[in-house]
């Protein structure tokens, strides 16, 4: 089987593909047939070396297939299920997989396989956000930066679903009328407006409830600034780079703010929650009221050309390997 490897950290040029032996499924795995992988920025921290991986190592930790094999003890699923995982280093860009079953979720019926690969992770990540991190509700009003990304999509159609006005950021007008259509009231080309100035002007210097920012060090301090009193600030993500220390005496005097660093696997702490989350996301995608954009399709070969996409900020919704 073909698999991309990381051999040594750096550029998206260290992506390489190799022929690797087809792995057996031991007790409590499964071997899963790849329909598709997910590309994730945390794919590219491990890379670069941000987030230390054991070299070498297959990228990718995300994906969803068909079970060809299961090891012994096996009971949660069987050869032939449609399958999807998220948070399984090592399973995402390559043909085959060997993914711990209790990791898997059920695919439904009307849901492909490549869209499933798409929503595990964003979708499971967007959910946490807004159910759990913040349990935003009917009369909050959230700033969502970079809201035409695949976490700011499916957070807008969450939010708008609860009743909540959406302030989303995002770089041109092409991806301004994709937040729209996905569910933000307003938008903020923050590239072209001081953000600061711009959201105090759409909430008649209220400011928000609540600020998820995947963007990190462009958008931080702009972001705190918003806040009402006893906002909460959810930096989620660093697409822009770390945001540098800071004093916590800032929250003080911004208006005994919170401020939370959240990452998906402690929202995901047992099996019941992985599947609540996952059912929310997969099932509202089999129904209509969830919509997946996936942004570009890549072959394993141009492994390297979809993390120098998403690096580069051009991208919308979410971007998969396809072997």
């Amino acid at each position: 089987m073909r698999a991309v490897m990381v051999e040594q950290t750096g550029g998206p040029e260290v992506l390489t593909v190799v022929e690797r032996e087809t792995p057996v499924p031991g007790p409590g795995q499964a071997l899963v047939d790849l329909a598709a992988g997910g590309v994730n920025f945390i794919d590219i921290y491990q890379r670069e070396g941000r987030y230390p991986m054991e070299l070498p190592f297959v990228a990718g930790s995300e994906g969803a297939g068909t079970v060809s094999a299961v090891g012994d003890g096996v009971t949660d699923v069987q050869v032939g299920d449609r399958v999807a995982w998220a948070m399984v280093p090592g399973t995402g860009y390559t043909e085959q997989a060997l993914v711990p079953a209790d990791k898997l979720v059920p695919v439904p019926e009307g849901v492909e396989l490549e869209t499933a690969a798409a929503a595990m992770l964003q979708g499971m990540t967007a959910h946490y956000l807004v159910n759990s991190t913040f349990e935003a509700t009917e009369g909050h009003t959230a700033l969502v930066t970079a809201a035409a990304g695949g976490v700011g999509l499916l957070m807008c159609q969450m939010l708008r679903a609860k009743g909540v006005r959406v302030i989303g950021t995002v770089s041109t007008e092409e991806k301004a009328e994709l937040a729209r259509a996905n569910g933000a009231t307003d938008i903020v080309l923050y590239r072209d407006v001081d953000l600061e100035t711009e959201v105090r002007r759409l909430t008649d210097g209220a400011g928000v409830d609540v600020v998820y920012d995947g963007v990190g060090k462009d958008t931080f301090d702009a972001g705190l600034a918003i806040l009402k009193p006893r906002g909460l600030m959810v930096l989620f993500g660093g697409a822009s780079g770390a945001v540098p220390p800071m004093d916590p005496q800032r929250l003080n005097s911004a208006g005994s703010l919170f401020l939370t660093r959240p990452t998906l696997a402690h929202y995901l702490l047992d099996r019941e929650e992985l599947l609540w989350r996952a059912g929310d996301v997969l099932g509202g995608i089999a129904d209509g009221s969830l919509a997946i954009r996936i942004g570009g399709r890549y072959p394993l070969a141009d492994a390297s050309r979809a993390h120098a996409d998403l690096e580069g900020g051009g991208t919308t919704g979410k971007l998969v390997v396809v072997p």
